[in-house]
């Protein structure tokens, strides 16, 4: 009897849920696997730790793109293509603004504000690092905020407010369209080379970690600056009554519009918050990578929107969960295949969650 209740159990199971179990297999092999190489000494402790730490920046600063890409889906249920170029934006106003700042008395005005676009003005004229230039970084990182929000709000005025009752697909269309059009304005002025907008950070020796002797300064302020937002983000949303408004209209936008709940209020904050976070991960980016290209937001795009599908659509818990597994693996995956593959470890282990739980980690805008 029991053996014919477990083969009516397995025969419910289907083919995508087969496949799931395999990679879950998989994944336990790789579990111990990693284990096994740590114990035997094959991979050095510190290594491992400096692969976990890679992985928490690099899931930080998709997931503050990504909580920006869910907020939009929350709130105006369409997916913003036009994210991945904000956070160009944010990049490249706000490493403007620095370079200005830190050009003062240092080099030309004509150089720094095009950021460098004639090879006239260096990172290492400038001393462009946490320590070199603080008060032009700090100024830099809250111009690319502020940029970011006005360009955001400038975009729903002349483009997605008109096309609110539109539908989804015709906003995702639109946001193609801003994507380009951001892309190519950043072009005009600024050209289409890559470059190098700041020095490599300075580290700090110490000994919270026994496993590495030096702090990189630039992860380190990242990851401050990273957990500081995502907190204040639930202190928002949890406790403020604009946090519960914008809860509100995620869970049901004309229940929230006849409970004298102000829509388009909470709508400008939407943008507001979500485009300030994307210009802050922009800036974060390069502080970190130390390279800036027209297309930084672009290809960091499929990463953000695999973020936000994990997690759970307009879950903004579930965006910040998704930019940490992304990050985490994508860096881990480098015990066994080269870095130019680490992307498809990435979407692999995106592939087998969704199988398990459609809906995302978080349930999608339940949660919100």
């Amino acid at each position: 009897m029991a053996f014919a209740d477990g083969r009516s159990h397995l025969s419910k199971v289907t083919l995508e849920q087969w496949f799931g179990v395999l990679l879950l297999a998989g994944l336990g092999v790789l579990v111990v696997d990693l284990v096994r190489r740590v114990v035997i000494g094959d991979l050095r402790f510190g290594t491992l730790s400096l692969f976990l730490w890679r992985g928490l920046v690099d899931g930080l600063i998709i997931a503050l793109a990504a909580v920006g890409l869910s907020m939009t889906y929350a709130i105006l249920k369409f997916a913003n293509f036009s994210q991945g170029d904000l956070v160009t934006t944010g990049a490249f106003t706000g490493w403007t603004a620095a370079y200005v700042v830190g050009g003062i008395g240092v080099a030309e005005f004509g150089s720094t504000i095009l950021l460098n676009a004639d090879r006239g003005t260096s990172a290492r004229e400038l001393d462009m690092h946490l320590f070199g230039a603080p008060l032009a970084i700090i100024i830099g990182l809250i111009v690319a905020a502020v940029a970011t929000i006005l360009v955001a709000l400038a975009i729903d005025r002349v483009v997605y407010r008109r096309m609110r009752n539109a539908g989804g697909i015709p906003l995702l269309i639109a946001s193609i369209g801003v994507a380009l059009a951001l892309r190519y304005v950043i072009v005009f002025f600024y050209g289409e080379q890559t470059r190098g907008v700041t020095r490599s950070s300075p580290t700090v020796d110490h000994e919270l970690f026994f496993w590495t002797d030096s702090l990189n300064v630039h992860q380190s302020s990242l990851v401050v600056i990273g957990v500081a937002l995502m907190i204040a983000l639930h202190l928002l949303l949890q406790y403020t009554k604009l946090g519960k408004a914008m809860r509100a209209m995620a869970d049901n936008r004309d229940l929230a519009l006849i409970t004298g709940i102000p829509t388009e209020r909470v709508i400008l904050m939407t943008w507001i918050i979500g485009a300030g976070l994307t210009g802050v991960a922009g800036y974060l980016i390069v502080l970190e990578t130390e390279t800036l290209s027209f297309n930084t937001g672009w290809f960091l795009l499929l990463l953000i929107f695999s973020a936000v599908i994990l997690g759970g659509i307009g879950s903004i818990y579930g965006a910040i969960a998704g930019g940490l597994i992304i990050g985490l693996a994508t860096n881990v995956s480098l015990v066994w295949i080269p870095g130019d593959l680490t992307e498809v470890a990435a979407f692999t282990l995106m592939i087998m969650i969704l199988i398990f739980r459609p809906s995302g980690i978080f349930g999608g805008v339940e949660t919100a």
